[in-house]
This record gives C-alpha cells, structure tokens and sequence, in this order.
C-alpha cells in the first residue's frame, strides 16, 4: 500500500538538491507521492519493438468471446470458417446457468430457462470481467440484473449462483469451454491453443483477467486481440490496394472505434477509443424501464421486484429491439405478466421504430465524441477514409447507420458479418502465428496511457495511448529523502489529469537501496508492453543492481492459486457433464430397445411363445423402472451404474431364434434388420458377411439386459446366427455348426 503521509513542503525544494541534475533536468524532475523524486533523463529513456513471437505448431482456433453472444472460427486453408455449434448455430449466447441439481448449462439452453431460473442464470458477465465491486459500473449493474453480484474477498465484483461464489473469469470459462468443445466436435481432435478477442479499450486488468478465463478453460492463449482490429483483418485479406478504414464496433457490452490503415498486408492502428460501458445490454435496459414504466401507468403495478415478471419484459425488450430493425413497427403481447385481487394482467403494446430510437437516443449520441477522437489521434481526416465497417449485432440498427454516416460523411460498409467477422479476425491471427498465415502482419496499440502517480496524486504519463505495441519504454529516477532504502510505484492508466480519476493497475516497491544523499540513487523503472497489451513494469537500482518487477493484474486480481483452483473445478465440471451426457444416451438407448422390442413382440405374438414373451416382459418392466427413477431424482445424487445392452434377456431370444428357426420362417423377413438404422429388436454390435464352405452367412452378435442391485449389465451368452435373405431351403441347407459359435462379452458402462 501506498504511504499515507504527504512530503512536507522542504521536499518539494528538494529537487534544487539532485546536484548530478543539470539545471534544465532539474526542471523537469517530479517527485514521487511516497517521497521518490523523478528525474526526466533523455540520455536513459529509450523506446524499442520487440520481435514478433515464435509460430506456434498445432490447430489454433479464434474466439470471439462476446458480452452477448460468441462465436468461434478456424483456418481451413487461407480462409476463415465459422464452426457450428451443438444446436447447429454459428453463434452461442454468452449465458451460464445452474439447476438447483447443480447441472451447469451453457449457450442457448440456459438462456431458454432464464424466465423460471433468473437468479442463477448469469449473462453480460464481460461487463464484469477485470472489474473491482466498488467500480462505478459495477454498481450501475447490480441495479440491472437479476442475479446476484458479491465483493470478493480481494475486492473484485464477482457472482453468485445456487449458493456458490464465481469470478466473472469463470463465468467467460464456461463460455470458452463451450467454444472448445465445438472447434474440437468440428476438427475430431483436442485443441489447446487460441486467440481470444477484446474490447479495443479493455484496460490492462480486464485483459488479463480474460487470459485467466482462458487458462481456465484449458486454453493456451497465445494472444488477445483487439476485436476491431480482428474484423479489420476479415475484411482486408483480400484487399491488395492501399487505404484506411474505421471501425464502428458496438456490440452487446461494449463500443470501440478504431481507425487503421492497410497496406500490402500490414494492418496498423493508428488510433483507438471508445466505451466499456456501452452496447446491447444497455440498450434493452433502457426499454425494460420503458416497459416497466408504462405498465405501471395502465395497471398501477409495478414489476421492479417480480424477478420473473422483469426476466418476461427484458426477453421481450430484446426481441422488439431486434425486429425494429427491419420492421417500423412491433406488438409487445406478454399474457398473464402478473396478477393482483382482481385477476391477471396482460400487457399488449405497440412500439414503432421511431420511438424506440427516441428512447435510446442518448446511448446512440455516447458514440459520436469518442469516433471524433479516434479520428483527431489518428491524424487524418474523414475524407481520408476509404471505408467505415459495422461489426457488432448493434449496427444493424438503422438509426445507429445513419448515426455513423453523419460523423463520418460517407455510407457505412456492410461488406462483413457484424457478428462473425471477429471471430474470424482471430482465427486469421491464429493462422499467421501457427505460420499458415505468411502475407499478414498486425500493429495494434495500447488503448490508454500509462503512468505513475507523483506528488500531489498528479499522474504522470510514460506511455501515451495509440502507442504501438509491443513497445517498451524506459526512464530514470530518484531518491527525494536523505537515507532513503526503498521506493513504492504505483501504476496507473487512463486519460485524466490525477492519478484518482485513472485506473489503478497495482503498486510494488524496489527495496535495499543504499543509504544515500537525495537526489543521488539512479532508480531506471521500465514499462513494457506485450502484444496482448498486458504490461510489466520493473525497477532497477543502477548502483546494486537490485531488481523488482511486476507483471500487472487488477488490483484484487486472481492469484494463481486462484487460477488452478478454478482450472480444476471447469475440469470437474466437464467431467460430471460427460457422466450426465453418458447417462442420458445410455437410458435412451435402453427406451430404444425396449420400444423396438414390443413393437416386435406385437408384430410377432403368433408366432412367439406365451411363456418365453413374460419373460422378456418382466425384464422389459425392470428396465423402465430403473430409467423412471433415473429420470426422477437428482443426477447428483444418483450413485447407480446405467450399463445398457442390445438386446433383452439371452436365454428367451435364443429359444425364440430356435423356434423361428424351426418353423423355417425367412429371419430377415421376422427381424427386418436394415443394416443402418440402428437399434432393432436387439442392437447389433457387429454385422459382417463371412463365407464359410463356399457358403455365405451373416453373423448378428447381441445381448442381453441383466438387473442386479438397481444395476443394468449386459453381458452376452453364445452368439446366434440370424440369416439375411435366405429362403427356407437355404436356411436348412446352412444349419449352423457348433465351432461356428463363439462367446464374446460386451459392456458398454456410463456413470449416472
């Protein structure tokens, strides 16, 4: 922590005593809040670029990790391709519920749920990510959402769902596990590496707590990306010719605004800008309120605390915000909303276009000041650029088109997928660091400046913003205390004038230096930038050599106990998901046979033996009890084993083959056994054609159901030879000869 105590006013004269200053130096030297003086040293400052990263081996995919929805894409060749995922969307939305059982749902799944599980079903948890509790913007959410937002121990904002406690780097996990797991459906191995995208204007705690959440997830992320700069390269990989383009990002969450310029491949930023605060979900809040409002004025109810009511509204803000976007008009229709002494209450409401845009004007003029910036930083004017990209589901708003239009004096492009093309900006990226991907280089900058606090609490800077990164830069100061042994830094970042105002990055202290007049120690502290943006700050006594340094997290940040913990709670969750998901294919392969073999039993029950049918029916009973009770209790609490099987119970399906057998009826014609549609009467394992004695048999391998202690086995007895296509001749003519039998044993376990 930073000392609490001021210098007197002799310090601030002390810096007239720094004798090996020269006169101009000694004008421009500062002096530490915590008593260090800094000496502005030309000759020791220096600005450097570090050679790009080694290319790394293996498939990397790219993840666009949004506040809404994500998306995820890969490289086949020289192009992009957005991958589906399991509900056959190429987007998923960023939503992670809990069931009271303690089942984890992700995607749209959980946000299917959301009305009658508000307050475990966490959405826009980007907002939150790299954010402390007591962030202006954070309380601004509490007031918002259903769920429940807690103070950490460290002083972060995190979540609280079913009674347990989650970072919002968790809640991004789960959402990056979902992202893996559909890369690797799609590729059919295991993926590790990625490229995960940010907010342009993502400070330095918030990109580092999205490589948490990718570490967490199982990712080795190779780089963060602005997520302008992902959709600039979507767009300019086929571009050969020169130009400069903005791009207008306004998503879920967040607005960036970031000019570049493209030229033979090389992607530079020359400047950046925008709002972490600003996006869809601000947006559909402002008409919930509407909503809200004006079902108060026609009922005299208000909803503000019926967390299904609200969940209700807010589904249909979203969907009336989306189709204003085609339509001039939409009805708002929620039957039984709520309900007082006097019966239920339905809301039925109009709401044109024109009037959505006066609600939401003022989100969409929060845009103008920062494009206005970017185009000043970047040193161009708006004749000078070629073209202005939407990315982004907000875009397609027309007033926000025509919004974009007015500040920039030229129609918007439409030329990319406002909702795919950062994730294929990431994938491109990922392609030229796996070095399948050779005519493209990338030149991002850091979004805000950096700097220290000195006396006074002034920030001052070493890094100015829109600088390019990486970079790396260097400067010397000084002792503001006789016998002063240790100095204590703090980093900030940000734009405003006092180090209050600015973003707190963290604080660390170079101790051991020797005892020495004022103004005499040299102290070089150096700032350097990776190209994820993520910064280390270092200080080092020139005299001793002694060296402290520090990469940058959040203030509160996670540890990397913290880290592994969670790694290993995402991993026990994936493993619980896959004993779910086993067991649920498991009894609905077991309904399966069940069904197939009534059904047979009905078709067949001349033919079949009264005797040998109870049999298989009782067995048949046993099963259904088992998968009603599986489906009746809590999956969490279920200790049983689910081992299902092909076919019923051994003994009865032999003695029912050797009576088909015997009555020389045609099998193929009792078991209709289609080779690809699967499972029949008993599921066959196996079905392949052998030619024994010149004459040709199919072999059907199956098995039978065994229930013992609430458990179902299979296990198979002597396989039986089904003939296909044979007539009744020829099925006497090929009778079956013992060493033609085998036993083989099948066991096919999922945990419940």
């Amino acid at each position: 922590m930073l000392t609490a105590s001021r210098l007197a006013t002799s310090c601030l004269r002390s810096s007239s005593l720094c004798t090996n200053f020269s006169t101009q130096q000694r004008h421009f030297s500062r002096i530490l809040r915590t008593g260090t003086c800094v000496a502005t040293r030309p000759e020791f400052s220096q600005s450097k670029r570090h050679a790009s990263d080694n290319t790394v081996k293996g498939a990397v995919i790219g993840i666009d990790l949004g506040t809404t929805n994500s998306c995820v894409a890969i490289m086949e060749g020289k192009t992009a391709k957005v991958l589906e995922n399991a509900e056959g969307a190429r987007t998923t939305p960023s939503v992670v519920a809990f069931t009271p059982e303690g089942e984890r749902i992700v995607g749209m799944p959980a946000k299917r749920q959301a009305v009658t599980n508000a307050k475990n079903t966490l959405y826009a948890t980007k907002r939150l990510i790299g954010r402390r509790f007591d962030d202006p913007e954070t309380q601004k959410d509490i007031k918002s959402v259903a769920f429940e937002i807690i103070k950490a121990n460290n002083g972060d904002a995190w979540l609280k769902a079913q009674g347990k406690t989650y970072s919002p780097s968790q809640i991004g996990a789960f959402v990056l596990m979902k992202m893996k797991e559909t890369a690797e459906n799609y590729v059919g191995h295991p993926v590790k590496n990625a490229v995960i995208t940010v907010p342009a204007y993502f400070n330095d705690s918030q990109r580092q707590a999205t490589k948490d959440a990718g570490q967490i997830a199982g990712l080795n992320v190779l780089r963060v990306i602005n997520e302008p700069t992902a959709a600039s390269l979507a767009y300019g990989m086929d571009k050969s010719d020169d130009r400069i383009i903005a791009v207008y990002d306004l998503g879920g969450g967040t607005f960036d605004i970031s000019v570049l310029e493209i030229q033979k491949g090389v992607f530079e930023v020359k400047s950046t800008n925008g709002d972490t605060f600003l996006g869809g979900e601000d947006f559909d809040n402002t008409l919930l309120q509407y909503l809200v409002g004006e079902f108060k004025k026609e009922q005299g109810i208000d909803l503000t605390k019926d967390t299904m009511a609200l969940q209700r509204l807010r589904e249909a803000a979203e969907k009336a915000k989306i189709e204003l976007s085609s339509a001039l008009q939409t009805d708002i229709n929620l039957p039984y909303l709520t309900m007082d002494a006097s019966g239920p209450k339905h809301m039925n409401l109009k709401l044109t276009r024109s009037k959505f845009e006066s609600i939401v004007d003022n989100l969409i003029k929060r845009t103008i000041e920062p494009c206005k910036k970017a185009i000043q930083d970047a040193e161009v004017s708006k004749g000078d650029i070629r073209e202005v990209l939407l990315v982004g589901g907000m875009t397609r708003m027309p007033k926000v088109q025509s919004v974009v239009q007015e500040v920039f004096g030229r129609q918007p492009s439409k030329s990319v997928n406002p909702d795919e093309a950062v994730a294929m900006g990431a994938a491109i990226q990922g392609g030229v660091l796996a070095g399948d991907v050779t005519d493209v280089l990338l030149l991002d900058v850091t979004p805000l400046s950096l700097g220290i606090e000195t006396l006074g609490g002034v920030f001052t800077k070493l890094i100015n913003r829109n600088t390019t990164i990486p970079t790396k830069k260097s400067q010397v100061f000084s002792t503001a205390a006789d016998g002063q042994t240790q100095v204590e830094i703090k980093v900030c970042q940000g734009e405003r004038e006092m180090a209050q105002d600015n973003k707190t990055l963290g604080q660390f202290q170079l101790v051991g230096i020797p005892p020495a007049p004022r103004g005499v120690p040299q102290i070089e502290v150096t700032f350097d930038i990776d190209a994820n943006g993520i910064v280390n700050v270092s200080a080092k006594d020139k005299g001793t050599g002694k060296e402290q340094q520090i990469i940058i997290q959040s203030s509160g940040g996670l540890s990397k106990d913290d880290i592994e913990n969670m790694v290993q709670a995402a991993e026990k969750y994936a493993a619980e998901d896959k004993k779910r998901k086993e067991a649920v294919e498991a009894i609905n392969f077991a309904e399966n046979v069940v069904h197939d073999t009534e059904s047979k039993m009905e078709e067949f029950k001349d033919q079949l033996p009264e005797e040998e049918c109870n049999k298989i029916k009782e067995e048949i009973a046993k099963v259904r009890e088992i998968w009603q009770i599986r489906k009746t209790k809590h999956q969490k609490k279920s200790n049983r084993h689910l081992q299902p099987s092909n076919s019923l119970h051994s003994n009865s399906l032999k003695q029912l083959t050797k009576r088909w057998h015997q009555r020389g009826s045609k099998v193929e014609a009792l078991l209709q056994i289609p080779q690809i549609q699967p499972p029949q009467i008993h599921p066959l394992l196996n079905n392949r054609v052998r030619k024994t004695n010149q004459r040709t048999r199919t072999e059907q391998t199956g098995c039978l159901l065994n229930i013992k202690d609430n458990v179902v086995t299979g296990e198979e007895e002597n396989d039986f030879l089904l003939y296909s296509s044979l007539s009744v001749a020829e099925f006497n003519e090929c009778r079956p000869k013992p060493e033609c039998l085998k036993r083989t044993q099948v066991k096919w376990q999922a945990n419940q």
